[in-house]
């Protein structure tokens, strides 16, 4: 089976427009999501992202017209500006981790999430806002929430940051197949065309000088 895989954090309202379809395509088509939570701010320090509040005025009006473009598209509710946004997602990406590397499937937690920040003007940096979403998602909120905390899950969240910055996505959500790296939930058609295709993932290497 073919294996994406799917950079995100909570935080990213793109990763939220997009996830929904993302599933749909993966059923689809037969590909295996690996779920690789990532630290959306060091991506961006890293590969030439900036923050919200640090971007140029026409870049952040920009943002709200795409925004809302896409909400009515995907037909999704999307508060534009969230009662907590920015939050630290560190808590909440962490369970998706947990529940990836213990082979459980993490796609209603994390659309829950998703909901959460972008629908519901909930607070995910919030212990017991995370475990209502765990449990909610048919989770045992206690022993996720446990191992979240711990310096293995801080590991795994830095190497899938690093191999975020290694694929050279800029932002989030990123979905990479074989190394090729698709960057934004408007190119998940572009990525269904490539593996209903089947081609070879294309590449970048040579043409900088």
């Amino acid at each position: 089976m073919e294996t994406l895989d799917y950079y995100f954090s909570l935080l990213s309202p793109y990763a939220y427009l997009g996830h929904a379809e993302l599933l749909k395509m993966a059923d689809e088509t037969g590909v295996r999501l690996v779920y690789r939570p990532v630290r959306i701010f060091d991506l961006f320090a890293a590969n030439g992202g900036l923050p919200l509040g640090q971007r140029a005025p026409a870049r952040q009006r920009y943002r709200l017209l795409e925004l809302q473009r896409w909400r009515e598209r995907r037909g999704l509710p999307l508060n534009l500006r969230p009662r907590f946004f920015p939050v630290d997602p560190t808590l909440a990406d962490g369970a998706a981790i947990v529940l990836a590397d213990a082979g459980a499937d993490p796609s209603a937690y994390v659309a829950a999430g998703f909901r959460a920040v972008w629908a519901e003007d909930r607070d995910i940096a919030d212990r017991a806002t995370v475990a209502a979403l765990l449990r909610d998602a048919g989770h045992d909120p206690e022993p996720v929430l446990a191992a979240a905390a711990t310096p293995a899950v801080a590991a795994r969240y830095r190497a899938n940051t690093d191999a975020a910055i290694a694929a050279d996505l800029p932002g989030l959500p990123g979905y990479v197949r074989g190394g090729e790296a698709f960057w934004g939930q408007d190119r998940i058609g572009l990525l269904r065309e490539a593996i209903a295709a089947g081609r070879a993932p294309y590449r970048a290497d040579g043409f900088l000088r």
